[in-house]
């Protein structure tokens, strides 16, 4: 199946190929036509599914052909748990704005930042991603409505009661008006979630996608056991002594990629990022450079560098581990495609120890680590 046959127009079809999609996801062939439709969804389905880019693309589809009111009347709100996740949604809207009929204005709020540029920011938007607590400050604050919301997006429902927000919720669903749309995700169904359904008094179509499996054989997986003073310079090392000529660089934020190839440059590795916040043609012109081998290392988010594809990729390195363990296969799966052989590297402090540990045990693979504390970093 491909995205033209999904229903949506050349607008979002043209980021999507800008994006480097090749063909949708499992969750977004089921999902994408039951929003558009404009029905209630509950998509269970696993981090790393695509379920983002699931509802993404036709609430912006819908948005696009809509008449903007620049007021502090929200249209669009997604709930999520985290900061980080919060931030990542963001970035895949801005990301698939690229090409709309007009400007759809986008903005992540959450908590342990000043809320007064969140506040003075909110006129105008139409799309907010929040975190419960800091989405009920601002509501307190006058600076936004989410009485006149025409789509609520619930993404990880599950984490939302394992996070204690269930009170959070209840006075968020009371602020709301009874007649939207509303999407849920969640990594599995209970009781809870059954009781959000009762409470928003929907019946949702349910689509649920099994994990796929995974095809990791060929690719050899290292993990160094690094200090997070010395991540930097002993990413520098491996990519110096090891004369890597071309190599994946994954980060979990596009603040960190960009910080992480100004260090690189400094140091005489050629180097560019590449994620949601740059433009399409900066995205391609970054792209084409590493393919060329105009530059060694290319350092890239989650959202775009799924959509990368480069024959006989020989490294792949993980500077920050992923949220979920299905992220970090498809990241190592950008080397050793096609049978090829690949390296896939991944850097490890002491924090991340336990959550590699849980993806090792989801992948049904053991991975090496390797100390780092007699390598001599002077000069890196």
């Amino acid at each position: 199946m491909s995205f033209e046959s999904l229903g949506l127009s050349h607008n979002i079809i043209s980021s999507v190929k800008q994006l480097g999609y090749l063909k949708p996801f499992p969750i977004q062939e089921q999902g994408i036509p039951v929003i558009l439709s404009g029905k209630d969804m509950m998509g269970v389905a696993q981090t790393g599914s695509g379920k983002t880019a699931c509802f993404v693309m036709p609430i912006l589809e819908k948005l696009q052909a809509e008449v903007v009111q620049r007021d502090r009347n929200i249209e669009v709100l997604i709930l999520v748990p985290t900061r980080e996740l919060a931030i990542q949604i963001d970035e895949v809207f801005r990301a698939f704005t690229t090409n709309l009929k007009r400007e759809v204005r986008t903005m992540a709020v959450y908590g342990g930042v000043s809320i007064n540029p969140q506040m003075k920011g909110m006129l105008g938007v139409e799309v907010l991603t929040a975190t419960p607590g800091r989405l009920l400050d601002l509501i307190n604050s006058k600076a936004l409505s989410i009485g006149q919301i025409q789509h609520l997006v619930i993404d990880e429902a599950d984490k939302m009661f394992q996070m204690g927000f269930e009170d959070e919720l209840k006075q968020l669903f009371a602020l709301m008006p009874k007649k939207k749309q509303t999407t849920l995700f969640s990594a599995t169904l209970n009781d809870k979630i059954a009781e959000i359904n009762k409470i928003l008094a929907i019946d949702p179509i349910v689509i649920e996608i099994d994990s796929e499996d995974v095809h990791i054989d060929h690719i050899e997986q290292i993990a160094y056991h690094v200090t997070s003073e010395t991540k930097g310079p002993f990413l520098r090392y491996l990519i110096k002594e090891n004369k890597m000529n071309q190599v994946l660089v994954f980060v979990s934020s596009t603040r960190t990629a960009d910080k992480l190839v100004d260090k690189l440059i400094k140091n005489k590795i050629r180097a560019l990022s590449i994620h949601g916040q740059k433009s399409q043609g900066n995205r391609r012109d970054h792209l084409d450079y590493f393919k060329k081998g105009d530059v060694q290392v290319l350092v890239a988010t989650d959202l775009i560098g799924r959509g990368i594809h480069i024959d006989a990729l020989p490294v792949v390195i993980n500077f920050e581990l992923p949220r979920s363990p299905l992220d970090y296969v498809h990241r190592i799966g950008r080397t050793g495609r096609a049978h090829d052989t690949g390296l896939a590297i991944t850097l490890l402090t002491d924090e991340d120890l336990q959550h590699f540990g849980v993806i090792q045990k989801k992948m049904g693979k053991s991975v090496e680590i390797k100390p780092t504390n007699e390598v001599n970093l002077h000069g890196y």
